[in-house]
């Protein structure tokens, strides 16, 4: 039987002013799928047929996110759920083979949930000591606040878990490559350590292995399908691409659906449909052609500076010097299986004094024009900095050094630009560099 249409009065039954806050209250001319570009949705709030209808949606909102749901959920309310993020939801999911995505306001939104939605005081986290200094941040300044305990290790020897892991640990948490450092953790004999532990565990006090792979992004390694739990990326960075709109990600499987909805909706932090369409739209359609072009210049870039005699060390997962070079093969391929190391360099000079990169960046700063000093990264222009200085000042000196961040460390973020312009630009002012 067909549903019987609401009577609703006519447009010329009411003001002009009601009519331009209103418009045509519905059309059957909305259908995502005969788009070709993606409809950015831009209501906060959603009209209800009735009010069992949105009972239902605020009961099941949570088990009506993933991609193979067989009827369309029902909106109620942005922050809950709507249809240009959900869009890019399952878009990042798919990209990352995972069952669903969430996304948030910022990178450090859905770090900040990956690591606290399951966890109670007492629990435990392991963490690679190589990391984000807001990571850090997070994990020395707030964490311990709310009775949570949190331990830095090694983790380029995975078998240094095995000294680590007690009945209270419940995340272990790492970043590959390592920001700044580039570390390469080997994610399979992590997953695989942590499984044997959750074999003798009950469900609930499971370990959960979480990876950031800001760097390398899904086009380059794909953490899930090495048995990590749960991947977060910033997709302030590569993934967005063009540094215009803050974001960030969480895949996993359906599992934790519910509990990561919940926790998202009452802590907030979730992401604007205005920030998201932009990064579906335009930054996960070129995130292929942008990183290929990225990874063939960063591979020329860190060839020169392995060679230069003013550089000291050159950390780029490319290089047969790396020390993790054979994992990173391993672990870090394309779509179609290729080697792909990215597009972030780390290296250190000769003479490894702060005040000497200082000199270095100081000039590029003022007079190079394909390099820019700037936080951030995964941006079409080449940006560079100092970690020591700057995305990673609050971690004590004593503890950069712990994690192999140099004096004179300096971050690269490989761009667009034409490579022969960014090679001019690092020889002039390295030539400049007494």
């Amino acid at each position: 039987m067909a549903k019987k249409e609401t009577k609703k009065r006519k447009r010329d039954s009411v003001t002009k002013e009601s009519y331009l806050i209103h418009g045509m209250a519905r059309t059957k001319k909305w259908d995502y799928s005969h788009h070709v570009v993606p409809p950015l949705s831009a209501s906060v709030t959603y009209r209800l047929d009735t009010v069992e209808r949105g009972n239902e949606g605020f009961e099941k909102f949570s088990q009506l996110h993933s991609q193979a749901l067989k009827k369309s959920p029902t909106y109620l309310y942005d922050r809950l759920d709507e249809p240009t993020r959900s869009m890019l939801e399952d878009q990042l999911a798919f990209v990352e083979e995972g069952d669903v995505g969430f996304c948030f306001a910022s990178g450090m939104a859905a770090i900040s949930a990956s690591i606290c939605f399951d966890l109670e005081m007492g629990d435990e986290v392991l963490i690679h000591k190589t990391l984000y200094g807001c990571t850090y941040s997070l994990s020395t300044n707030w964490l311990p606040r709310y009775g949570i305990k949190v331990k830095y290790i090694d983790l380029t020897d995975p078998k240094s878990l095995n000294k680590y892991i007690n009945p209270d640990v419940k995340v272990v948490y790492f970043e590959t490559p390592a920001n700044p450092t580039m570390d390469i953790i080997d994610m399979e004999a992590v997953a695989k350590i942590v499984e044997k532990e959750n074999k003798k565990r009950k469900k609930k006090d499971r370990i959960k292995t979480i990876v950031d792979n800001t760097f390398a992004t899904p086009r380059c390694q794909r953490p899930l399908n090495h048995g990590i739990t749960m991947v977060v990326n910033s997709l302030t960075k590569n993934i967005g691409g063009f540094g215009t709109d803050m974001g960030g990600a969480l895949v996993t499987s359906k599992e934790y659906e519910n509990d990561i909805m919940l926790y998202r909706k009452d802590f907030g932090g979730v992401l604007g449909s205005k920030s998201a369409w932009p990064i579906l739209v335009y930054g996960l359609s070129t995130l292929v052609d942008r990183g290929k072009k990225q990874e063939q210049t960063a591979m020329k870039i860190a060839k020169y500076l392995e060679a230069h005699p003013k550089i000291g060390n050159v950390s780029y997962p490319g290089l047969r010097s790396h020390p993790q070079f054979k994992i990173a093969k391993k672990q870090m391929v394309d779509f179609d299986g290729k080697f792909a190391p990215g597009g972030m360099i780390y290296f250190s000079l000769k003479d490894d004094k702060e005040a000497k990169a200082n000199k270095l960046l100081n000039y590029i700063a003022e007079n190079a024009y394909s390099i820019t000093l700037a936080v951030s990264l995964g941006h079409i222009r080449t940006l560079i900095e100092k970690p020591g200085s700057l995305t990673h000042s609050m971690i004590p000196e004593e503890e950069q050094a712990e994690a192999k961040m140099a004096k004179s460390g300096i971050r690269m973020s490989i761009g667009l630009e034409n490579a022969d312009d960014i090679l001019n630009d690092l020889d002039d002012a390295l030539k400049k560099l007494r």
